[in-house]
């Protein structure tokens, strides 16, 4: 979507990166640790001093007790350390739990494994989750559950009763959850994380994931990492040493710089990108489209069902290229396409001036509806 975008012209909302600069003193401080020549291979696991500011991060913000030297390994991103807990974990014909839509690389790292997957179907509008449909789907065979909260792209934040259900069949059935926090901070309407590792009995079979590149807009970095117990990490780290073994050294220091930084931040981020968040669905429903307003990240999911379109590939294409703003379908993120067929997703981690020139772009499609 994003070649077709470029190709017409089209305001890109669909690529779920920032079209703005990250914040300047995170760039100071890799450019800092590039003139004092912090640029050979950092540890396999991550330079201390980065896994000593998770860790310090981990028990400000979550009251948990993490040991930056056997419970931390910092990945290419977020992506890779999925990539490394399924791999590191999944043995062929064990099953694995998936919440869809679901982000992208999930299914692929559970097939490269030998994974078996079992779908969840989360459901608009409130894509809530059901006891019951939950329960079912968890046997002998389940060894993992994948849980990425706030998600990618519903923007549903799992609430507390929901992360105490899946704590209580994790423990009955001795599941490991992978926790897929990259939006942590980007949460809205008063609305707070949890993590699930700190739930009763679930720091021992958690491992959380996080990074820098959504939180500090520098998509680009590529620098996540993967907190869990030693056993765990042990796992996680087998795969990451024969991947990329290590991440840049010097942007692991600029994101040192950003884990020590006040709070104030993450406020004023989630308060920003609220902002965008309630322009972007007003606009879309001023253009004759229904947004399911989202709890957390910067995506939005709209409901096109009823316009007529034969599925979300056909719809986002007609947007580029006749409306000019680009959306990503949905269908990519379901085992069975079909399920999204009748929804789209926008991105508004964009400026006010890109947000504007998208409204205004949309409304031509009141017309077209």
């Amino acid at each position: 979507m994003t070649s077709l975008a470029n190709q017409h012209g089209a305001v890109n909302l669909g690529q779920g990166f920032p079209d703005f600069p990250g914040p300047d003193f995170l760039k100071e401080a890799a450019i800092e640790a590039i003139r004092a020549d912090i640029n050979q291979y950092a540890p396999g696991s991550g330079r201390l001093s980065l896994r000593e500011a998770i860790a310090a991060k981990m028990a400000r913000h979550y009251n948990l007790a993490v040991n930056p030297a056997t419970d931390i390994t910092v990945t290419s991103g977020a992506t890779e350390a999925i990539l490394a807990a399924i791999m590191g974990l999944v043995n062929p014909g064990d099953e694995v739990i998936l919440f869809e839509p679901y982000y992208d690389s999930y299914l692929p790292s559970v097939q490269m494994a030998g994974g078996v997957p079992r779908f969840y179907t989360l459901r608009p509008p409130d894509w809530a989750i059901d006891p019951d449909e939950l329960a079912a789907l968890f046997s002998p065979k389940t060894k993992l559950i994948l849980v990425n909260t706030p998600h990618n792209p519903t923007g549903k934040v799992y609430s507390e009763a929901e992360l105490r259900l899946i704590a209580e069949l994790c423990q009955k059935y001795d599941v490991i959850a992978v926790v897929d926090e990259v939006y942590e901070h980007i949460i809205f309407d008063g609305l707070k994380h949890v993590s699930l590792a700190g739930m009763p009995g679930m720091a021992e079979r958690t491992i959380t994931i996080s990074s820098a590149g959504k939180t500090f807009s520098m998509t680009g970095w590529k620098v996540g990492w993967a907190v869990a117990p030693a056993e765990l990490s042990q796992a996680v780290f087998r795969v990451h040493q024969f991947v990329t073994y290590s991440v840049a050294a010097p942007l692991q220091e600029g994101v040192v710089t950003a884990l020590q930084t006040a709070d104030d931040y993450y406020t004023e981020l989630a308060a920003m990108y609220q902002a965008n968040r309630d322009f972007l669905a007003e606009a879309l429903a001023e253009a004759g489209l229904e947004p399911i307003i989202p709890q957390g990240t910067y995506f939005i999911m709209v409901d096109i069902s009823h316009l007529g379109f034969s599925n979300d590939v056909a719809f986002c294409r007609t947007l580029t290229t006749e409306i000019g703003v680009a959306a990503i379908p949905p269908s990519a993120f379901y085992f069975n396409p079909a399920d999204g067929a009748g929804l789209a997703r926008f991105a508004f981690c964009k400026t006010r001036p890109t947000l504007e020139e998208a409204a205004r772009r949309l409304l031509k499609l009141k017309g077209k509806l």
